[in-house]
């Protein structure tokens, strides 16, 4: 039985309830037995000024009933945390890895459900996912730098509560990917070369070793899933536009009132105090934030794109890639176990020139060249995927994280990207 805590806000006492939900979906008394008192006048208090009482949290939850097992849990205050349960009870501990997994613009911890499940499934005494909620439906109007500051203040008061861990991947979908990036920059902890040199393995060949902590935790797996990495401002980035120039210009100049703070971050027209574009940025070391160095941190670094039909993000955007690399249609495959995985790259060549698109080169960028040269810096697997066949294709920028679509109020359509995610698990790296 998989275990999940979230934190019901409830206005009138103030409380974080708790919630545990089996695989299926269902929920119900007879798992789980709570205990929980309510807070004083001071901890409401301090918990408004934004200071936690962690012996408070803890003692909201006291005991589970985990198949005639009793084990404690910690409760969290934001997002929801998923793990085997009774696996956690037997061994008397939790998986020392967090996946933290982060919703894209307007979307919610609940787009990241049906992964979140199949990772403790299938990794059930590996891992233990977290969905973030900070950053969810409108909030996600605030900006990159914002929602960044805020993942990694979550992500801190995670690692706080689950002492045990000692390694940390992200997830991301869409937007996400760009808030993990803020995040791990902020997070990023250098260590020493003496350090760095205890626990180098095997993997040192994808360019990568040692260099550094995320929130004091090992890095290993960042993966994105049809992020905007270039942003939007691109010829054809943003493909419901159809690639027209005015289209791309007006959007550009009025995105902002649509999504915020978010919108110029996107398209790449904020200037604040002067300094160049926030994305422009992250794809270097900043004085305070070490961006680059967060992500050459992490053992692998993974691109999932859509090839085609995603409308919201281009193809050359989501997989860090001039339009000259993308894969032309005849290197495309079919595999029976991934059917809708037709391109993976695994970061180890250069491409060559003969064996890539043909397709007319996009109008030269010179913002959009300095991130791919920056982003390149570290290497990337890009894993590119096509639902062209599928009856979900035109929502193929949802069905790549494998949402489950609520159709009707008691019909849940389920996602055609569940390979894909299974792709992403089977080669995740523990």
């Amino acid at each position: 039985m998989l275990a999940a805590d979230s934190m019901l806000q409830t206005s009138k006492l103030g409380l974080g309830i708790p919630r545990r939900r089996r695989i299926d979906g269902t929920t119900g008394p007879d798992s789980v037995k709570l205990g929980f008192r309510t807070r004083s006048a001071a901890q409401e208090q301090r918990s408004e000024s934004g200071e936690m009482d962690s012996r408070w949290w803890l003692s909201c939850f006291r005991v589970c009933v985990v198949k005639g097992k009793k084990a404690e849990v910690e409760s969290i205050r934001r997002g929801e945390d998923l793990w085997d349960a009774a696996l956690a009870a037997q061994q008397g501990s939790f998986p020392e890895h967090l996946v933290v997994m982060v919703n894209g613009l307007v979307g919610s911890a609940d787009d990241w459900r049906f992964a979140a499940e199949q990772f403790v499934k299938k990794l059930p005494d590996k891992v233990f996912v977290h969905r973030s909620e900070c950053n969810s439906s409108r909030l996600t109007f605030d900006g990159v730098d914002l929602m960044g500051e805020r993942l990694a203040e979550e992500v801190i008061s995670v690692v706080k509560q689950r002492r045990g861990v000692h390694k940390i991947s992200f997830v991301a979908h869409s937007l996400g990917g760009l808030i993990a990036r803020y995040a791990i920059g902020r997070l990023y902890e250098p260590i020493t070369t003496m350090e760095s040199s205890v626990g180098t393995d095997d993997h040192e060949d994808r360019g990568t070793g040692i260099n550094g902590r995320i929130a004091g935790l090992e890095p290993m797996n960042f993966i994105t899933f049809a992020s905007p990495h270039l942003g939007s401002r691109g010829h054809r980035q943003l493909p419901f536009l159809c690639g027209l120039p005015f289209l791309e210009r007006r959007a550009s100049e009025t995105a902002h009132l649509i999504v915020g703070r978010t919108g110029k971050h996107l398209f790449l027209t904020d200037n604040d105090d002067g300094k160049p574009p926030l994305l422009l940025q992250m794809v270097d070391d900043c004085d305070d934030i070490k961006f680059r160095s967060a992500l050459h941190s992490f053992k692998r670094r993974v691109a999932y794109a859509n090839a085609n039909f995603d409308h919201m993000v281009g193809w050359r955007t989501s997989s860090i890639r001039h339009q000259r690399e993308l894969p032309k249609h005849h290197l495309l495959v079919h595999d029976e176990k991934y059917p809708h995985v037709v391109y993976v790259d695994k970061g180890y060549r250069i491409n060559n020139h003969n064996e890539v698109s043909t397709v007319a080169e996009a109008p030269k960028d010179e913002l959009e060249e300095e991130m791919i040269r920056g982003l390149k810096q570290v290497s990337w697997e890009r894993v590119d995927v096509s639902f062209q066949k599928s009856r979900q294709r035109y929502i193929a920028h949802n069905t790549i994280q494998a949402r489950i679509l609520k159709i009707v109020k008691s019909y849940w359509l389920n996602s055609d990207g569940a390979d894909v995610i299974f792709h992403m698990i089977d080669n995740f790296l523990i």
